[in-house]
């Protein structure tokens, strides 16, 4: 059966970001389905009103501001009203599109549980809509979360367990798997690289990453940009030049900042790699899905435990290793564990691979998302 589905975010597809990439990874492999698919956002200005994106119908509503990350428009609930979707699938959290979908939206919505409100800067906000929240979640047909560790240690969602199914996130890894990973040499002949893709935000961790650096024989690679690149390059350039746990002979190691890659050139950053890290420090890193990209590409990764998806992802000792965070020391240790044994990163490497295949493909994810579809649709196909 055919289905007119409407995602509903304050962002989409040219900007870029974890929700922003999984929401469209969704919304055109429904579209390629055979299903008509609209996806609702802002516009951040300098974008068109309505346009077909790869078989997706996006449409963007005027910003009036946005305050603490949120944009904010009156322009969603007349939209809501008009489109009349057979099901919305919300992003959590982003409370405009939330609430408009609560008074104003037709038909079942179910809700993807991304991540909890953690910012300082959006806490009051929060204390004034948690009443209401706590509403719209309970009324949502399902609650779409992407581990069963982020259930288990959501203070909002241990209350909703029984309204929660975990649906992980997932990639398509056909670009990863065309591109030959960096041979595992007993013995190369360079240094390591280590690999780090992100956002440069306060929770991925990548300050005790590089304070880490002066403990290996290893060089850094530092993908993408954010607000904090200019902060952390100054914290690299202080670390290096103080490098007294080199010692002796060693070559020092180095940090390079290469700013944001262009997708159809990860494949080769991942190959050029030998570990990847994903070293983050609070429960903002909800998933992880530079996780599944550097398994795709099958490298081992090193990440740590928050209580969220990214110990899931990762099998502590299998596809590699979890350490706990904001622990400079402990992540060394793990990531001269890898580099002191090639083997170990080659079998890692080639589990994760394997695990990736299994489980957290764009496919299987699409799978899992239609069929919580048909759950929540099936009371009002019997009404009819």
């Amino acid at each position: 059966m055919s289905l007119h589905i409407l995602h509903l975010y304050k962002d989409y597809y040219p900007i870029l970001g974890g929700i922003e990439n999984h929401i469209r990874a969704l919304a055109e492999a429904q579209a390629a389905a055979g299903h008509r698919v609209t996806v609702l956002v802002t516009n951040p200005g300098g974008q068109p009103a309505s346009e077909m994106i790869n078989g997706v119908q996006v449409l963007r509503a005027s910003r009036l501001a946005t305050v603490a990350s949120t944009p904010l428009t009156f322009a969603f609930p007349a939209l809501l009203h008009r489109l009349a979707p057979d099901i919305t699938h919300l992003q959590f959290p982003y409370p405009i599109g939330e609430i408009s979908q609560f008074f104003f939206g037709k038909r079942p919505y179910v809700i993807s549980y991304q991540s909890d409100v953690t910012r300082p800067s959006q806490q009051v906000f929060l204390r004034l809509y948690r009443p209401l929240l706590g509403r719209v979640l309970r009324q949502s047909a399902r609650l779409l979360c992407s581990s069963q560790a982020y259930i288990n240690t959501s203070s909002t969602l241990q209350p909703l367990r029984d309204h929660c199914i975990v649906v992980p996130l997932g990639i398509d890894p056909t670009p990863f798997l065309n591109t030959p990973p960096k041979p595992q040499r007993e013995q190369p002949p360079a240094r390591p690289t280590l690999l780090f893709v992100g956002r440069h935000r306060h929770y991925k961790g990548v300050d005790g990453l590089i304070r880490a650096m002066p403990h290996l024989d290893a060089d850094l690679l530092i993908a993408g940009s954010g607000p904090l690149r200019a902060e952390w390059q100054r914290l690299a350039d202080e670390v290096l030049a103080d490098c007294s746990a080199c010692g002796g002979a060693a070559p020092r190691p180095s940090i390079r900042f290469i700013g944001d890659v262009a997708d159809a050139d990860l494949p080769a950053l991942y190959a050029s790699a030998d570990i990847f890290v994903l070293p983050s420090n609070a429960r903002s890193e909800a998933f992880g899905l530079v996780l599944l990209e550097a398994m795709a590409a099958g490298l081992p990764c090193v990440t740590t435990e928050l209580g969220t998806g990214t110990s899931y992802i990762v099998q502590d000792g299998l596809t590699g290793l979890v350490v706990p965070p904001r622990d400079p020391a402990a992540l060394a240790a793990a990531l001269q564990r890898l580099l002191d044994d090639p083997p170990l990163r080659r079998q890692m490497g080639q589990a994760g691979r394997a695990r990736l295949l299994a489980e957290f493909t764009v496919a299987r994810m699409v799978e899992r998302v239609m069929a919580v579809y048909a759950e929540c649709l099936e009371p009002y196909a019997e009404r009819q």
